[in-house]
């Protein structure tokens, strides 16, 4: 299960983000962060696989302000790197 947690300007991702979650949570991808986010923060996500992984650059892509991904776990570092996607992510998240 996931959980997004919005704290002003940053919203906080919790728990496990697989296929069975992004298929769920697909049809409210637009409506999951609030307008003023800013910031992913992905410290607690404590798994994701590759549909977790395509689900958050489809979040930042919905979004219609600029939004960072930051502070990913060292299972989603080794999936950054496999997919060649640093470029998405902040320093903090590498």
């Amino acid at each position: 299960m996931v959980e997004f947690v919005q704290q002003g300007r940053v919203c906080h991702i919790k728990g496990r983000l697989s296929q069975t979650q992004v298929i769920a949570l697909w049809p409210q991808r637009q409506n999951l962060l609030e307008k003023q986010t800013q910031e992913l923060s992905l410290s607690g996500l404590e798994y994701s696989d590759s549909a977790g992984v395509a689900f958050l650059l489809a979040l930042v892509r919905a979004h219609n302000s600029p939004l960072t991904l930051c502070l990913a776990s060292e299972q989603l570092k080794k999936l950054i790197d496999l997919y060649d996607l640093q470029s998405f992510f902040t320093e903090e998240a590498l």
